[in-house]
């Protein structure tokens, strides 16, 4: 199978970088969200991205245009009905991803793939409101998702062999990331590990042992992380970690997951990171430290 048309279903952070992503690659986007305000947003920040590129001298102008070209704005969702393969990339919210995946179930015919980037949620639940289970999967992408090589590929209790072949061709093929096939489960790995880290760092901010510079500076120069576990959190955004850890907890019972109350307290008080300016540390608005 060749895939050509991508459509991918919310514009916030993280289908921002999917589309990016895609079109890049040479494939054609059709992106997705809830009003033309959210969808000129989404592309405003594609926008931003590749100039930043740009000025790295990562890309070209001409390169630029090109990906540019490659999205299309999708006014409605039945716009979806002609793509090889949809991708999901709304907020991490049960509920709204299955009234979603109902949807889509409605206007895409059987042979099109439909895949969800959630990162805790059930891939098993949310195919079974559609008439077609065995053709649902989880594509779970990391953040950012243009320089992070991996996917976790998510097979849920009926996703059938066929479905899972195609997602792999099309990570291999078309995406050249590596695909790890995950049997579902809360947090699949990468969420489950990260999340863990992060929340014991947190702890070991609220306990006084460390600065959160001092935090993040162990494990990047101990340990060669690229960002520290709190600048991480700041990166995926608070509100996504607490969910994340959230759904954890719910789901595995373990004392482990239960954030912290740290992370609760910085949310509430709406720190949820480069997406507000402030969290651990400052941000600018292009998301850079201060």
């Amino acid at each position: 199978m060749v895939f050509k048309k991508i459509g991918v279903v919310g514009g916030g952070t993280m289908g921002q970088g999917i589309s990016e992503m895609l079109a890049a690659q040479g494939l054609d986007v059709f992106l997705a969200e809830k009003s033309p305000e959210k969808l000129d947003q989404a592309i405003a920040h594609i926008t931003i991205s590749l100039d930043k590129q740009i000025e790295r001298w990562a890309l070209t102008e001409s390169e630029k245009k090109t990906i540019l070209s490659k999205i299309k704005r999708a006014s409605d969702l039945s716009e979806m009905a002609d793509c090889d393969l949809v991708i999901e990339s709304i907020s991490e919210d049960l509920n709204a991803k299955k009234h979603m995946f109902f949807q889509l179930n409605q206007y895409c015919p059987p042979h099109v793939l439909l895949a969800t980037n959630t990162s805790t949620l059930s891939v098993t639940e949310i195919a079974a409101v559609t008439t077609h289970p065995e053709r649902v999967i989880g594509l779970h992408f990391l953040h950012p998702v243009a320089k992070v090589g991996l996917v976790e590929i998510v097979r849920a209790m009926r996703t059938s062999d066929e479905t899972y072949r195609l997602t792999q061709q099309f990570v291999d093929d078309h995406l050249h990331k590596k695909g790890i096939a995950v049997n579902e489960s809360p947090g699949y790995i990468t969420t489950r590990l990260i999340c863990t880290l992060i929340n014991e760092a947190m702890h070991t901010l609220s306990e006084g042992i460390a600065t959160a510079e001092d935090i993040d500076q162990a494990m990047k120069i101990g340990y060669e992380f690229k960002y520290g576990p709190l600048e991480m959190c700041d990166r995926f955004g608070l509100d996504a970690v607490l969910a994340a850890l959230e759904g954890m907890f719910r789901e595995y019972g373990d004392i482990k997951y239960r954030p912290s109350f740290l992370l609760k307290q910085m949310v509430r008080a709406g720190h949820l990171g480069t997406k507000t300016g402030i969290g651990f540390f400052r941000y600018d608005k292009d998301g850079d430290r201060l």
